[in-house]
């Protein structure tokens, strides 16, 4: 391995780059967990379904309700269970975020290797492994708690090259594993599928590809959800409610209101996300067209969506588009770079190495304003709060102390953001559902009711809680209370 990768230093160059990403978002990840920004949504959901499943309990997690359910109730990811071996040696979420940051940086190698099979020069295959480490998306999906879907974004651009390279074993294995991120993936892989045949006339391999994810998702939505759980991958009508509060509905009410569907769709903040997706990647996506139309899907899900964080890239919820609009950057400039006409664009697109640059500038000038890193002040234009979730607080610290007091096989209800760190138990409700928990904590300074801020609602539960005989308060500190149920008289 050493000697290869001696005489193959552009490789080695990608692996030490990718091992210094890795670690960098590994810290921030952390950084933000230790500040006490991660959430019971969705970190302590991903958790509790990982801590379950390591004694016994498959997936089970505690939903808002109360009631133990399966995770499958709500969104089919068991891609969760290759992470269950760190439950077995620690309760805490750090190993889970730094394999999360790992994991999504080895993605820059099928990218580098695409690079250098469709562009011919080492130099711009480097350069599209940078693509993939750039992309903002990418790093916020990262940054952004922990999500199954989120770890199917390298498989899915692992699947690419495969499929590229006619490596029909590691194509089938990172796309069974993909399919697991999430239910739709599979509408993704489908389109995958097609240009599959289209591109490489392999009409059985594509055909397959095809109808095995079609099939999946709608196993997925339509069998393994109702079994599992309410039917709705929640909280769909919640944020799809304009067309529909179920898939079916949601389904028949685009195509019968497409003048709403181009509407909403057609509105700023919906431009602006397509134009933080493409823009880094300088459109050359769009010159690999069939390619690209495999993020279409999950584009059109998350511009249709209600709930802003869908369509803004400083979620998880550009997992899946960003490897199919990553590697169909490098075929576009592979196409336009084969093009003889017009002979400007010819002569602007031949010195790979200055290539190379402008791509690297542009993925390194889309982290600087789009991206989550703290350390560009002023020239950052990403949401300034979520800029600021990195840095120690001696608010943490108190969380942090008022936590410490909660035995780890109680059955506890805490709030958003304190639920981040309680979550590795059987059982966790979400504040202000208290039900039978035996302990309750919350934070007045972020007051949230379920994942929603609402100080209003939020005061008037606690303060009720505070009003019960069979609770009493034994932490009060800078906003951060500590409920234990009173024992009952025998």
């Amino acid at each position: 391995m050493i000697t290869r990768l001696r005489n193959d230093l552009p490789l080695a160059l990608v692996l030490l780059v990718s091992a210094a990403w890795a670690a960098l978002f590994s810290w921030l990840s952390v950084a933000r967990h230790d500040a006490w920004w991660t959430g019971r949504f969705d970190l302590g959901n991903m958790v509790q379904a990982i801590w379950n499943t390591s004694r016994g309990d498959l997936l089970m997690a505690t939903n808002a309700a109360g009631d133990q359910v399966s995770r499958l109730g709500s969104h089919v990811d068991p891609l969760l269970l290759v992470l269950t071996p760190f439950a077995w040696i620690t309760n805490s979420a750090v190993p889970l975020l730094v394999a999360q940051a790992v994991i999504v940086a080895a993605g820059a190698v099928p990218a580098f290797l695409l690079g250098r099979r469709w562009l011919g020069d080492d130099r711009l295959a480097v350069a599209g492994a940078m693509m993939w480490l750039l992309y903002a998306p990418i790093q916020w999906a990262v940054v952004t708690d922990l999500h199954a879907v989120t770890l199917a974004a390298p498989l899915l651009m692992l699947a690419i090259w495969a499929a590229e390279a006619r490596n029909d074993w590691v194509l089938g294995i990172a796309l069974a594993l993909a399919l697991l991120g999430k239910e739709q993936v599979g509408l993704a892989v489908a389109i995958l599928g097609v240009w599959i045949i289209v591109r490489q006339r392999r009409w059985i391999v594509g055909a397959v590809v095809s109808v095995v994810a079609l099939a999946w998702t709608l196993i997925a939505v339509l069998v393994i959800i109702p079994a599992a759980g309410s039917g709705v991958p929640a909280p769909f009508g919640e944020r799809f409610g304009r067309f529909g509060d179920t898939p079916s509905q949601a389904l028949v009410g685009a195509i019968t209101q497409p003048l709403e569907v181009v509407t909403t769709i057609g509105g700023w903040s919906r431009l602006s996300y397509l134009l933080a997706l493409l823009l880094p990647l300088l459109l050359l996506p769009l010159f690999a067209p069939l390619l690209a139309a495999a993020a279409l899907p999950d584009l059109m899900l998350n511009m249709l969506a209600e709930w802003w964080p869908n369509y803004s890239i400083e979620f998880h919820y550009a997992s899946i588009p960003s490897p199919f609009l990553v590697a169909a950057a490098m075929l576009g400039l592979a196409g336009l770079r084969r093009r003889r006409a017009p002979e400007w664009l010819s002569r602007m697109l031949a010195p790979a190495g200055a290539v190379a640059v402008v791509l690297v500038g542009a993925g390194a000038l889309g982290t600087i304003l789009t991206g989550p890193l703290p350390f560009f002040g002023d020239l950052s234009r990403a949401t300034p709060s979520r800029i600021d979730q990195y840095r120690p607080t001696p608010h943490a610290q108190v969380l942090a102390e008022a936590a410490a007091l909660i035995p780890d096989d109680a059955v506890v209800s805490a709030g958003n953001h304190p639920g981040g760190h309680l979550s590795a138990r059987r059982r966790i409700l979400v504040f202000p559902e208290v039900g039978d928990a035996e302990w309750v904590m919350v934070d007045r300074t972020r007051p949230n009711v379920y994942d929603r801020l609402d100080p209003a609602a939020f005061a008037y539960f606690v303060d009720r809680l505070a009003a019960r005989p069979d609770f009493e308060v034994v932490y009060d500190n800078a906003g951060v209370l500590v409920f234990r149920r009173r024992a009952v008289a025998p």
